[in-house]
């Protein structure tokens, strides 16, 4: 479940593997499960967490309410074009139910939220690969596959990465969030290396379909309250979606975006830079087959009919906007961002 007052994440269960408890972080998550008494278990090597459920939809949220805690094994990192170098593997998974959200794909029917205990590891991992390109610089990016801002509180894993990524010469680190508990890292030394960007979307699409997040006013307000803190700052929009009355929906987002991004005095020297990044609603047939198992009463726009078929680049198919509908998009949007200042469109895919 959550806690709405600070978008907090609090597992019905958790899972230990037992290498974990070996960490400083695995010891101090089970002190941190105890005090909010959350019942843990040790996972003895090749034991698997057991999630109840009836249905694909049980079995799926209640996966999502349930925590592992892991050792991160594979030293690679993952590739994370366009935005990044390569993925920071911090967390796996995330506590919202987003209808739409491809980690349904990609992480299976039963998405945990997964923790790595072994950070300062994976920190180190990190360190070699920034010293390995210099003088390049190396991006990073902590949300590929998560979103480690909702369980912040029990593991401090994105408070260290920041603070690691403020002293690394050669390195930038992004995370990008749904959720509203910013205070715990608004103290931090960032040295403006981490990009902090905020997840919005109109209010019909996240009351209709971004279940268990923060709401769209709690999320405005961690957006400038980063911003005070003299984070770089950015904005997803994402999925863009063609609801009835889209256009009137995304202007009242702008609108209120417009307000959230004024410049705050506590900033050094006039209006700072705010990137875009918008993707419009997208899917394959395989997300389309999972999605209806685990929300068969969804309001999402499903229709192939309605689509143009595109190849993904290792041979998929998926079904994106017809270009006169994307045409109508980035007219629209590039007139709103137009309007707010230093704001720019990083990419509208």
């Amino acid at each position: 479940m959550l806690m709405p007052s600070t978008g907090r994440f609090v597992p019905r269960r958790a899972y230990i593997e037992e290498a974990a408890l070996s960490y400083p972080l695995g010891r101090y998550i089970v002190e941190r499960l105890k005090d909010l008494g959350v019942p843990a278990q040790v996972l003895k090597r090749g034991e698997r967490p057991k999630v109840p459920g009836k249905n694909p939809t049980q079995v799926y949220e209640e996966a999502k309410r349930t925590l592992v805690v892991r050792v991160r094994k594979d030293r690679d990192f993952a590739t994370c074009k366009p935005s990044a170098h390569y993925q920071l593997p911090l967390v796996s998974s995330c506590p919202g139910l987003c209808e739409y959200c491809y980690l349904q794909t990609t992480l299976g029917p039963r998405p945990y939220v997964r923790v790595y205990a072994n950070i300062e590891e994976i920190l180190a991992t990190a360190k070699s690969l920034v010293q390995t390109r210099l003088p390049q610089e190396t991006v990073f990016e902590g949300s590929a596959t998560s979103d480690p801002l909702a369980i912040e509180h029990l593991t401090g894993s994105l408070a260290k990465a920041i603070e690691f990524f403020s002293g690394l010469e050669g390195s930038r680190f992004r995370f990008v969030t749904k959720f509203s508990g910013v205070e715990p890292i608004l103290g931090l030394s960032h040295g403006r290396r981490t990009t902090a960007r905020v997840s919005v979307n109109a209010d019909y699409v996240i009351r209709t379909f971004e279940h268990n997040t923060s709401p769209l006013e709690e999320r405005l307000r961690a957006l400038s309250l980063l911003r005070g803190a003299g984070y770089p700052v950015g904005v997803m929009i994402g999925p863009v979606i063609t609801f009835d009355g889209w256009e009137d929906g995304y202007r009242d987002l702008m609108e209120r975006l417009r307000t959230a991004l004024q410049c705050e005095p506590s900033l050094a020297s006039g209006v700072q830079a705010v990137p875009f990044e918008l993707i419009t609603h997208r899917f394959t047939g395989s997300a389309k087959k999972n999605i209806l198992s685990v929300f068969p009463g969804t309001k999402l726009p499903l229709d192939e009919n309605d689509r143009k078929v595109k190849f993904g680049q290792f041979g998929y198919t998926k079904y994106v906007y017809p270009e006169e509908k994307m045409d109508a998009i980035r007219e629209f949007f590039r007139k709103e961002i137009d309007r707010i200042p230093g704001a720019y469109v990083h990419y509208l895919v």
